[in-house]
């Protein structure tokens, strides 16, 4: 029922007489009224748009009323139902109330009997539906790519559904790992643009003398390898969304042409003068702080509050309660059946432990870890002894590797001497991959850092002449 429009009260009355009465007796009600005299006619009625409350007299010229109450209640089971009976028909009424009839009204009745009843009647129906509606939402355990029914997720849902109608430009926070492009996704499957492109670009993962190009293309002789004209992922992205990822490292000195092109919707391609407008609605995720990175001078602050407008905050995995078991579920019959593998579930202390377990890289890690087990293990079920030494080694704080005894000092101090910061940062990154065999996502997750820093670093160090190894 819209906020706007009247509860709509469908009156079964074959007696005229009586029903102009009733109608009479609601004419001060807020109701819309609609009369019918049989029962055929009644369902027909409610097949064309259901009724929010029914009055229904159950001696019918045509059929049974109680066959009427049945099949107004199979067709929509929270319609609230009044019978009008006579005091030989007591029995009956109380047969349509075990049917699922609201209440029932005793011929004669006054104006106030029969308005009392019905306000009822369509309070319970309000209730109804408010909470049907909560138990949707309570029981959503998968949304456009997210898995999990925890509370925190719930929120998430339907945040997500709030904003995705809308052009409001959305600002996805959290940390690496617990889905902001799954998030950005959901946003652009649940708008009117999702028959159109959804481009995401990763700020962080293209070397900054590129990325101006990746975003508003270029044309043939811009640069040095430019051998033609490309669209950039604002002209891709025309009609649907343009996902930024790791949008606060971006350059500061590209953020001010993002800003031109977010406030007017004109891209300008390198190398060119000519602007053509688009049609873009904008999705930014960082896994910082993003007002903490305006306030140090690397964020613009008027791009701030232009991409900021919605902000949408993803909880971490270790906050999400019973969420890490039913993904970790989930995961294991994916990977299982992809590799061929008879693992079916966790042991209860596995269970246990992916629960009690800090999860510093988020689902990305738990996806790592199962298929990890998969590949490696075969079984009925998921055993401690199979699951990785990261998740069954000692509690430690979230996200730091341990080291062994010989290596757990730091590096900025030797012999009383301190290092430049640069160095400590280079030995750090150095020792994790040592550590992670070279695995470049793994040391990136021990060390809380998003794997394409890894790569710009390494990058950095062998463009500097200095050996990454």
């Amino acid at each position: 029922m819209s906020a706007l429009s009247k509860p709509r009260v469908l009156l079964i009355e074959d007696t005229v007489p009586l029903a102009k009465l009733y109608v009479e007796f609601l004419r001060g009600e807020p109701f819309d009224v609609v009369h019918v005299t049989r029962g055929q006619e009644a369902l027909a009625q409610a097949e064309e748009r259901a009724p929010d409350a029914v009055i229904l007299d159950l001696k019918l010229p045509d059929m049974d009323g109680l066959d009427v109450l049945r099949l107004l209640r199979e067709r929509d089971p929270g319609v609230s139902i009044v019978i009008i009976t006579a005091h030989g028909s007591i029995d009956i009424a109380v047969e349509a109330m075990r049917l699922g009839a609201f209440d029932f009204i005793v011929k004669p009745f006054n104006a106030d009997r029969l308005n009392l009843t019905l306000r009822n009647a369509l309070e319970r129906r309000t209730l109804t539906r408010m909470v049907e509606g909560y138990r949707k939402d309570l029981d959503r355990d998968r949304f456009y790519g997210f898995i999990g029914s925890s509370p925190e997720m719930q929120a998430v849902y339907r945040t997500i559904e709030s904003v995705a109608a809308s052009r409001a430009n959305v600002f996805i926070t959290g940390e690496s790992g617990a889905g902001k492009e799954v998030a950005a996704q959901a946003i652009h499957r649940a708008s009117p643009r999702r028959s159109q492109a959804f481009i995401a670009l990763n700020c962080a993962a293209i070397p900054k003398d590129l990325l101006e190009s990746e975003i508003f293309g270029h044309v043939a002789g811009s640069f040095t390898g430019a051998s033609g004209d490309r669209p950039g992922a604002a002209m891709l992205a025309n009609g649907g969304t343009l996902f930024l990822d790791e949008i606060c490292e971006m350059p500061f000195e590209l953020q001010s042409k993002l800003l031109r092109f977010v406030q007017t919707g004109a891209v300008v391609p390198v190398g060119s003068g000519q602007e053509t407008r688009v049609d873009v609605r904008f999705v930014a995720a960082s896994n910082r702080d993003p007002l903490a990175e305006v306030q140090a001078g690397r964020f613009r602050e008027d791009l701030y509050y232009r991409l900021h407008v919605i902000p949408l905050a993803l909880p971490p995995l270790r906050d999400r309660g019973e969420d890490v078991v039913e993904i970790a579920r989930i995961f294991l019959a994916d990977y299982a059946q992809e590799e061929g593998k008879s693992l079916v579930g966790f042991a209860p202390e596995v269970e246990a432990r992916l629960r009690a377990y800090d999860w510093p890289g988020n689902v990305r890690q738990l996806q790592n870890v199962v298929r990890n087990i998969v590949v490696l293990q075969d079984g009925p079920q998921v055993t401690l002894d199979m699951l990785p030494s990261q998740v069954t080694g000692p509690t430690r704080q979230a996200g730091v590797a341990p080291s062994p005894p010989s290596q757990q000092a730091g590096p900025s101090v030797a012999d009383g001497a301190i290092l430049p910061l640069w160095r400590v940062e280079k030995d750090m990154i150095q020792r994790a991959l040592r550590l992670c065999g070279d695995d470049v996502p793994s040391a990136a997750l021990m060390l809380e850092i998003s794997p394409s820093t890894v790569y710009r670093k390494l990058q950095q160090w062998r463009g500097s002449g200095e050996s990454a190894a």
